[in-house]
């Protein structure tokens, strides 16, 4: 039998069941990339990784990742989530009260930083590609349908726009929690704006939140690879951070430090933390970090011709 060790982390929480769940297999030596796609859709966590020596030696590690459907040049809490089990395992080695690591993804190389902090918990930080912004959305009665919501729930100051930051993703701002709360997202509305747009999914916003200290409420949709709703979505605070920037939401003369609650309607309550600096009217650093909080180990055992 074939023996894969894989580790369960919930992201951006500091407590169990919260957050965003990531399966991460720490040697995916030998696992084909088709075998990869069957484990993430075993697992039907809204993603899972997979780790694999480098192929430039100077880096840690090269990190493959996989929705239920599909696999993704990038993702953020998988990141995040794999450089905490990497660490957790001894597989890195933390120097001081911080460490810059460099992880090869479908996109490039990916610094991630590892904070000490004073209680032993570890604060992780991963660098974003410089942002693109993409069409702006200007059909409210179409997004509105996509919501079953109404069009007077949108804030007129804000517009929809699509921004990247190695993903890119719809950006639809509405007005206030009570909206949030009755979103409910219809597919085949979704499948018109995804032919349309090419996005990897839907992030509805408002301004405030539940916690204290947050500055922004989210959810985030991605049913065309495989997720219904993320719980916390690290690809998209990148871009969402640079969004509230570009559009005059946080102020920034060089550095904005903002706070993103996601995952509350789905009893996963995630924080996520945005790091923007701007210099001379322009983006010039995207960094999103959180906690994580390790639930435990297994094995998945397979006969030995699987996979190969």
């Amino acid at each position: 039998m074939k023996r894969l060790a894989y580790h369960i982390v919930d992201v951006f929480t500091r407590r169990p069941f919260g957050g965003n769940p990531l399966a991460v297999f720490p040697d995916a030596r030998g696992i084909s990339a088709p075998l990869m796609q069957a484990l993430a859709k075993e697992f039907n966590l809204s993603e899972t990784t997979f780790v694999l020596p480098p192929e430039d030696a100077k880096h840690a590690y090269r990190v493959r990742i996989f929705t239920p459907g599909t696999e993704l040049p990038m993702a953020g809490h998988p990141t995040i989530g794999t450089a905490f089990v990497l660490a957790r395992k001894r597989l890195i080695e933390l120097t001081g009260r911080e460490t810059t690591i460099l992880l090869e993804e479908g996109i490039g190389t990916i610094p991630v930083t590892l904070k000490t902090r004073d209680d032993g918990a570890i604060f992780i930080q991963m660098s974003q590609p410089l942002p693109t912004f993409g069409p702006q959305f200007a059909d409210r009665q179409l997004a509105a349908d996509l919501l079953s919501l109404e069009t007077e729930v949108f804030d007129e100051q804000l517009p929809g726009e699509v921004v990247s930051c190695g993903l890119p993703f719809l950006f639809l701002p509405v007005k206030d929690l009570e909206a949030m709360r009755r979103i409910r997202l219809r597919s085949d509305v979704y499948e018109r704006i995804l032919q349309e747009l090419n996005v990897t999914g839907v992030f509805v916003f408002a301004r405030g939140g539940e916690t204290e200290g947050a500055t922004v409420h989210s959810r985030m949709f991605a049913p065309g690879v495989g997720v219904p709703e993320d719980p916390a979505t690290g690809s998209a605070s990148g871009p969402l951070g640079c969004y509230l920037v570009q559009h005059g939401v946080v102020t920034c003369d060089q550095e904005a430090q903002i706070i993103s609650e996601q995952g509350f309607e789905m009893g996963r309550p995630s924080i996520v933390h945005i790091e923007i600096e701007r210099y001379d009217g322009k983006i010039a650093a995207v960094r999103v970090g959180g906690y994580c909080c390790s639930m435990g180990t297994g094995t998945i055992e397979l006969d030995e011709d699987i996979g190969a």
